[in-house]
């Protein structure tokens, strides 16, 4: 998984993710943006479901970031449909709107983020 840190025309950080990993980069730009509590979150989450079965569901404006003990899932809200509405041979996945990751890449990321944001 390949990323890299930009900062637009206002000084505003972006993420750039490799494909497959988009809806990462989404995450960071709609959800995160700059937010170091909710990366805080995202943190503290993955040590207390380390070692457990559990869950732990951060449910943003756009996206949805779901975690367990070994990956990170994150998924536009859009996809959040029901069954009978999928036409016949139509699929949830869209590489703009769904990512997977393991936990340890994620925190990765996290952690070069807060690095570029300290940078300014």
């Amino acid at each position: 998984m390949e990323y890299e840190f930009l900062r637009d025309i206002t000084g505003g950080v972006k993420v750039r993710m490799s494909m497959g990993h988009e809806a990462i980069g989404h995450w960071f730009n709609d959800e995160a943006n700059e937010n170091l509590t909710l990366l805080d979150e995202v943190e503290a989450a993955v040590a207390e479901v380390k070692g457990s079965i559990r869950q732990w569901q951060n449910v943003g404006r756009e996206y949805t970031l779901l975690l367990d003990e070994e990956e990170v899932m994150i998924r536009a809200n859009q996809l959040s449909i029901e069954g009978d509405e999928m036409e016949e041979g139509m699929s949830y996945y869209d590489e703009e709107s769904l990512s997977f990751c393991g936990v340890e890449d994620f925190l990765a990321v996290i952690a070069a983020y807060r690095r570029f944001l300290q940078g300014r």
